[in-house]
């Protein structure tokens, strides 16, 4: 090999090495963040995926990364020992795009093994539950995302219209429970179907999307809506998809009942009696569209239904440079206050009604003690919330009124769970069975 040669071979394992070097340096350090933030979501059981979620096939895995950087989530996936590895488990919702990204097919997007787990319902392919002629539809069923709900909704209402004749013995052919994107879709194509429906509502239609931010993106993905048409796309506001469901109910005249809250369901005379908070429904076939995240406990005050009122933190950052009241004294309230208090710009203020935090965990015991060392936030007990306004809130302390400047109000009062509802009604739980004729 002559010198010019010898020169350029130099030459180009140089320029390979001032590329591969910092490389492999920023790989490691992703990895190390990777492996720390799996350590601190194992430790808060935040690891396990709580619905639909990638199912990695490591010995396929090559370890590109391209399955972390399309993850609209940002924490789910990350690298280790140079394979994907679940990381936030409990963030994931399911959309699939590191399952369309990835080069090599070693993800698949399901539900894993559900045969232990009490929170996913035995449902038929059709979504139809143990209890013949009682369907499970939305995230209740375990998969997330606005367009599998809006997709079980119709195929729920598909499957019920090649089960039913004609007969009226019930008021309705299908009562549908709870009116987010899953049980909107239902009712919207029953009415396309012409078959007699009612659907009811504890609250205000929009089901979760109700506890979203305001403008917070919502990921869709292109899905028609029955008698509305094709939702194109990938994202939405907050805004934009409560206006869209608005829409459609008055487009149509929905039959749509609010503030109907379901306490059971039994069988009578060939039909479902849907026994809710202002009477009795007999319809013939019953839709649980309830969602998973139970029925938060409101205050009860004026102002309450305003939109910067939420009951769940979904992402602290989406808040900075605000004026901020979290309601409660338990872990959520604490953990949510930290979480927004450590954002750029945020004044954040608790509102408890003790005199005191009791019971918190150890570490959110610890972390508010500093945070209030630190001045990052303020608390006032022996406090209740009296009025919500759209720019201030007014407490009441023993007597005394106090007036806060306010962009955004978070209520942790607890709430009620629908699994001890299904378990009345006789819902059972674990491994899917099989199709029902």
């Amino acid at each position: 090999m002559n010198v010019e040669s010898l020169l350029s071979w130099l030459i180009g394992i140089a320029i390979l090495l001032a590329f591969l070097i910092p490389y492999i340096r920023g790989m490691k350090k992703k990895e190390a963040r990777a492996k720390l933030q799996l350590a601190e979501t194992r430790a808060k059981g935040q690891d396990k995926p709580l619905m639909q979620h990638p199912i990695l096939n490591q010995t396929v895995c090559i370890g590109c990364g391209i399955c972390v950087d399309s993850c609209p989530e940002g924490d789910v996936l990350g690298l280790i020992n140079g394979k994907a590895t679940i990381i936030h488990g409990n963030h994931c919702v399911g959309h699939g795009l590191c399952a369309e990204n990835c080069p090599v097919g070693a993800i698949e997007i399901g539900l894993g093994d559900i045969s232990h787990r009490e929170d996913i319902p035995q449902l038929s392919e059709n979504f139809e539950s143990n209890i013949p002629g009682i369907y499970i539809i939305g995230e209740l069923s375990g998969l997330a995302l606005i367009r599998n709900a809006i997709e079980h909704g119709v195929k729920s209402v598909d499957h019920i219209r090649q089960q039913i004749g004609n007969a009226d013995e019930c008021e309705f052919d299908i009562g549908i429970v709870g009116a987010g994107p899953a049980g909107l879709a239902a009712a919207l194509h029953a009415k396309e179907l012409g078959l007699r429906y009612i659907i009811i509502d504890q609250d205000n239609p929009g089901g979760t999307i109700l506890q979203y931010p305001r403008r917070k993106l919502t990921l869709v993905q292109p899905v028609r809506l029955p008698l509305y048409g094709k939702l194109n796309k990938l994202e939405y506001t907050k805004e934009e998809l409560l206006d869209i469901w608005h829409e459609v109910i008055e487009t149509h005249n929905i039959n749509l009942r609010t503030h109907h809250k379901l306490l059971g369901v039994e069988r009578k005379n060939g039909c479902f009696l849907l026994k809710t908070s202002k009477g009795e429904i007999s319809v013939r076939k019953v839709i649980l569209s309830l969602g998973r995240r139970g029925t938060p406990r409101k205050l009860g005050v004026p102002g309450e239904e305003l939109g910067k009122v939420m009951y769940k933190l979904i992402d602290a950052e989406t808040y900075q440079d605000r004026k901020i009241l979290v309601v409660g004294g338990g872990d959520s309230a604490i953990e949510a206050a930290i979480g927004l208090a450590n954002q750029p710009g945020n004044q954040v203020t608790i509102s408890y009604r003790k005199p005191n935090f009791f019971r918190l965990k150890a570490r959110n015991e610890t972390n508010i003690e500093r945070a209030l060392k630190e001045n990052k936030l303020t608390v006032i007990f022996n406090s209740n919330v009296k009025e919500i306004h759209p720019d201030k809130v007014i407490l009441d302390q023993e007597g005394k009124r106090i007036e806060l400047d306010n962009d955004f109000v978070f209520i942790f009062a607890g709430g009620e769970l629908p699994f001890p509802l299904l378990n009345s009604i006789g819902i059972a739980f674990g491994k899917k069975i099989e199709a029902q004729v």
